[in-house]
């Protein structure tokens, strides 16, 4: 759950100042510093980023009358639904920062095993 969190907010901040790729960035740091486990690293990645994208996206859907979105619905296979690109656009972050927040974590058992990471391996 600190994983989560921490992925979460670290992720919203940085991608306020810097570009959207900084998700990655700050979920890779967090899975080194935080993450005990890959399965663990994976799931609070995915949760964070995709959480971090789905509520901006969702509040700029409402707040536009999904004007945006519905266009981009209309180009993509999505049925022309706006909420859809939405749900995508979630997916795909989560997607990003769950196997950031996982090579993180394996980056740090590579460098410096513990014990409990070659017992779980």
């Amino acid at each position: 759950m600190k994983l989560f969190l921490a992925i979460l907010v670290l992720a919203a901040v940085v991608q306020l100042l810097l570009p959207w790729w900084t998700l990655a960035a700050a979920a890779l740091l967090l899975g080194a510093l935080l993450a005990r486990r890959g399965g663990q690293a994976f799931g609070a990645g995915f949760g964070g980023a995709a959480l971090g994208w789905l509520l901006p996206a969702g509040y700029l859907y409402v707040r536009n009358g999904g004007h945006l979105a519905n266009r981009v619905a209309e180009l993509l296979p999505l049925g022309g639904q706006g909420w859809a690109v939405v749900l995508v656009a979630a997916v795909i972050a989560g997607l990003v920062g769950a196997l950031a927040a996982l090579t993180g974590c394996w980056l740090r058992q590579a460098i410096s095993p513990t014990s409990a990471d070659t017992v779980s391996a």
